[in-house]
């Protein structure tokens, strides 16, 4: 455990586990503010690199700008413990996390954040790489009050051959779409393409859902990730901003 000072007041960040699908616990990274108050809540999903420092330090993020925050450990059964390198390889080596467990697993970690004192009822989820197509499958899949993605692949589109992804595009799914979508992408990323970007984006507007897209220009995939680089201080500052307008009108912190 540990106590940090953020953007709004002191935060305690700490690992714990909790129910996630079909039941199984999972670890999972929380953090919440330490003032007194009701906060919105906001899973968020890890990139395909796995459950790693920056991914706690995004979860340590929101909780220093007034949000409860989960990061399950979406690899936990693989590789429970394991260097986040290593998870990350045995779960590639399976095509990636199976979409009902990634559904199961959010779930499980929205039903934890919801059940917290502090907690005001609203959920968002917010994802990034592979983790923004899961947040967006989250969004079709259960109940939320906001989504954001950050240059999710495969939302749109098909993994090429090479690809360790095993999944499936998301756009018959977008019906079922439960709440406003934020999406953030790079002109520059290959998956997803700004043609892709585009398609969904047609899509959502026949189907008459709300929804926010930005679109950077020199930035590719993975902009935001501070410790990569392809990180893009410019976008992922406007990125940021982005996120902060659109969860704090839906969350309400």
């Amino acid at each position: 455990m540990e106590v940090r000072t953020g953007m709004k007041g002191d935060i305690r960040a700490e690992t714990v586990q909790f129910p996630g699908h079909g039941g199984d616990e999972i670890q999972a990274y929380v953090a919440q503010p330490l003032d007194p108050g009701r906060y919105g809540s906001v899973v968020v999903i890890h990139h395909m690199p796995g459950y790693d420092e920056w991914s706690k330090e995004v979860t340590r993020r929101f909780a220093a700008h007034g949000y409860l925050a989960a990061c399950p450990n979406l690899y936990w059964r693989e590789a429970p413990g394991a260097d986040p390198d290593d998870a990350a390889a045995a779960v590639r080596a399976k095509g990636g996390v199976p979409d009902p467990r990634l559904v199961g697993d959010v779930g499980g970690a929205g039903t934890y954040l919801r059940g917290r004192e502090s907690a005001n009822g609203r959920l968002g989820v917010i994802g990034y790489c592979s983790g923004g197509r899961q947040s967006f499958l989250a969004a079709c899949s259960l109940e939320l009050d906001a989504a954001v993605v950050c240059y999710g692949a495969f939302i749109v589109g098909t993994p090429p051959a090479d690809s360790p992804l095993h999944v499936s595009p998301l756009l018959d799914r977008v019906g079922q779409l439960s709440c406003p979508v934020l999406g953030l992408f790079g002109a520059e990323d290959q998956y997803p393409s700004p043609d892709q970007t585009a398609e969904l984006e047609r899509a959502l507007s026949a189907a008459g859902k709300q929804f926010e897209f930005h679109t950077y220009p020199g930035a590719g995939h993975a902009f935001f990730a501070t410790e990569r680089p392809s990180y893009r201080q410019e976008a992922a500052t406007q990125g940021w901003e982005e996120i902060w307008d659109f969860f704090g009108e839906h969350l309400g912190s």
